[in-house]
């Protein structure tokens, strides 16, 4: 049976593969958001900030999707997606299918809310960060 926990990351990427990233309900008030790699990497912090940071890499984006590999539970308190990006680009026009075709993302999460969003843009890196293979 799986997790609350597991159960919430699968809920909010069930919304971000149909192309919605607007709920916010499952965000604690103090999320942390980092973008620990990739083409705008950064820390944003609380509602505003994630809306910044993830809205300022979403804009640059005629289109843009999320299709979630596999979720796996770390600990707890964390759960760790593997995905992949792709979509057109605003600038260019250009389609990348695979924008990090090995992506990543680690939920922390703490009553029921989301505490701190790491998205990484290879796979690689969260696999050192969270010690997993």
């Amino acid at each position: 049976m799986a997790s609350e926990n597991l159960e919430l990351v699968r809920s909010i990427c069930s919304e971000w593969e149909r192309g919605d990233y607007r709920t916010t309900e499952w965000q604690h008030p103090d999320i942390e958001f980092v973008i620990a790699d990739g083409p705008e990497a950064g820390s944003w912090r609380g509602a505003a900030g994630i809306a910044e940071g993830w809205g300022a890499f979403l804009g640059a984006w005629d289109e843009f999707h999320t299709e979630v590999d596999e979720y796996r539970e770390l600990d707890g308190d964390r759960v760790l997606i593997l995905a992949r990006f792709g979509g057109r680009g605003k600038a260019s026009g250009l389609a990348v299918d695979t924008l990090g075709s090995d992506a990543a993302g680690v939920f922390h999460i703490r009553g029921g809310k989301v505490t701190k969003l790491v998205m990484y843009f290879d796979r690689r890196n969260a696999f050192d960060d969270v010690g997993a293979a």
